[in-house]
């Protein structure tokens, strides 16, 4: 197996969809992309791809965000898993988490998928839940309003102008858990909203 990381950004395709609370995966994505510099292109996974390095002399990573919508992004991230020959826990999946305030970034390895279905596709597709989690707090929905309503809504806009600082702390953490490990990286970011 290869050293390589395979990065995915959980998001639903289209312009519709690019500014929901659903689609943050996918926006740590573009910030880690604008670190590695290059463009993402067209890959036969159904995924829009960008191999690189994080950093001078850094870790070589796939950046990766599905074409399919959320609920079925298993079958990419399985296809690119093979395709790079990358292992299941050298494989970090970022996405929005409604179990968390927003402005807070967690990571985690393996466990439940919170009723994620992107992340439960995933878990299905590559037969195991031991990958990393990178956890963007997006909020609870306010008073009684559907969850699959409340991801699917763009950032209110008091969130929006915090917005760009938690992308650059969830791109941060998809870096310093690549580099230094989930313990060193759960160490940084979990200790610091407390």
């Amino acid at each position: 197996m290869t050293d390589t990381w395979l990065i995915v950004g959980l998001g639903n395709p289209g312009t519709e969809y690019s500014n929901n609370r659903h689609n943050v995966g996918q926006m740590v994505l573009d910030e880690l992309a604008r670190r590695v510099g290059g463009s993402f292109k067209l890959h036969k996974a159904r995924a829009h791809v960008l191999e690189g390095r994080l950093g001078l002399g850094g870790p070589r990573v796939v950046l990766a965000k599905p074409m399919s919508y959320m609920n079925v992004s298993g079958g990419p991230v399985s296809a690119l898993s093979k395709f790079y020959d990358i292992d299941p826990e050298h494989v970090v999946a970022v996405h929005d988490e409604i179990d968390i305030p927003f402005n807070t970034v967690k990571l985690k390895i393996g466990g439940g998928e919170g009723g994620h279905n992107g992340l439960r596709d995933i878990s299905k597709a590559l037969a195991t839940k031991d990958y990393l989690r990178v956890r963007v707090g997006v909020g609870r929905p306010p008073g009684r309003m559907d969850t699959a309503d409340f991801v699917l809504k763009d950032f209110a806009t008091t969130e929006k102008k915090d917005l760009p600082f938690l992308l650059d702390d969830a791109a941060d953490a998809v870096e310093t858990v690549v580099r230094d490990g989930l313990a060193a990286a759960q160490q940084k970011y979990h200790t610091a909203v407390q």
